[in-house]
C-alpha cells in the first residue's frame, strides 16, 4: 500500500533544511526505520535571495521555487513543506501551478501559539526584513487576535540580520546568539509576551530559554504539522 511522501522544498539555506528534516524525524513516533516518513528533499541553494527580491527588486526567486516544487511533485510528493519563512511570500504563484498542497508555516504557527498560550496578546517577530515587510506573520496572527511587533530599523539590521547572515556563513556560536538576544530584549521591553524565531536559521542559535519570555520555533511547528498530515493520510488509506 502506497504511503504518503513528504516533499521538502529547501536549500534556503541548507542548514535550515537539514534542521526541518531532523525535527520531522524527532516528531515522528517510531521504534524502527520503517516507522518513519517517506521524505524527498529538493535543496537548491541557488534560489535568489527572497528578501532582496521583495525589498530591492532583486531577481525573482519564483522560477526556482516553481522548478523545485515541480520536481517534488514528479517524485511523488503528497504535499510540500518549505523551511524558509520569506519564501512563503511567493506561495500564491506556486499554489497556482502545482497540484499538491503546501503547508503554510505562518498559519500553523499562529494556530499553535494560540493553542499553547491562549492568553498572549502580543508577540515579537525575529525574522528577515523581507518576512517582516511581507506582513505574513502579521496577517495570520491577526486572525487569532494577536498583535505582532518587530524591531526598529536599527535593531533589525544591526542584530537580527547580522545574526541571520552569521548562521548562513556557518557561525552558530554564542556571538550570533548574543546579537539576536539584543533584538529580543528590545521586543520584550516593548511588550512582547513571546518571541517568534521567524527565520529558519534562527532556531539554530536561539531557543526557548534564551529569553525571558517563551521562544516559539516555527520550524518545529512545521515539522509537527508535516507528521500530523502524513500520519492522517496513512490512516485514511489504511496504512500503519
Amino acid at each position: 500500500m502506497q504511503r504518503p511522501i513528504v516533499g521538502i522544498l529547501g536549500g534556503m539555506g541548507p542548514a535550515a533544511t537539514a534542521d526541518l528534516y531532523a525535527k520531522i524525524i524527532a516528531a515522528t513516533p517510531a521504534t524502527r526505520d520503517q516507522d518513519h516518513l517517506h521524505v524527498v528533499i529538493w535543496a537548491d541553494p541557488t534560489v535568489p535571495d527572497r528578501s532582496t527580491a521583495l525589498l530591492q527588486g532583486g531577481e525573482d526567486p519564483t522560477p526556482w521555487l516553481l522548478r523545485g516544487a515541480a520536481q517534488l511533485v514528479a517524485m511523488g510528493a503528497s504535499f510540500i513543506a518549505v523551511p524558509c519563512n520569506t519564501a512563503h511570500a511567493f506561495f500564491p504563484a506556486i499554489e497556482r501551478t502545482i497540484t499538491v498542497p503546501l503547508i503554510h508555516m505562518m498559519d500553523e504557527t499562529a494556530t499553535a501559539v494560540e493553542c499553547a498560550h491562549p492568553s498572549i496578546e502580543r508577540v515579537g517577530l525575529l525574522a528577515t526584513t523581507g518576512t517582516i515587510a511581507s506582513g505574513l506573520y502579521q496577517r495570520w496572527f491577526a486572525k487569532h487576535h494577536i498583535e505582532v511587533i518587530a524591531p526598529n530599523d536599527d535593531q533589525q539590521e544591526q542584530f537580527v540580520m547580522s545574526a541571520i547572515h552569521r548562521v548562513k556563513a556557518g557561525e552558530t556560536g554564542q556571538g550570533a546568539t548574543n546579537a539576536l538576544a539584543e533584538a529580543a530584549s528590545f521586543l520584550v521591553a516593548h511588550g512582547a509576551e513571546a518571541l517568534i524565531a521567524g527565520c529558519t536559521e534562527l532556531p539554530l542559535i536561539f531557543r526557548d530559554g534564551d529569553a525571558s519570555v517563551p521562544v516559539i520555533d516555527p520550524t518545529w511547528i512545521l515539522a509537527e504539522a508535516v507528521v500530523r498530515r502524513a500520519r492522517a493520510s496513512q490512516r485514511a488509506v489504511g496504512g500503519r
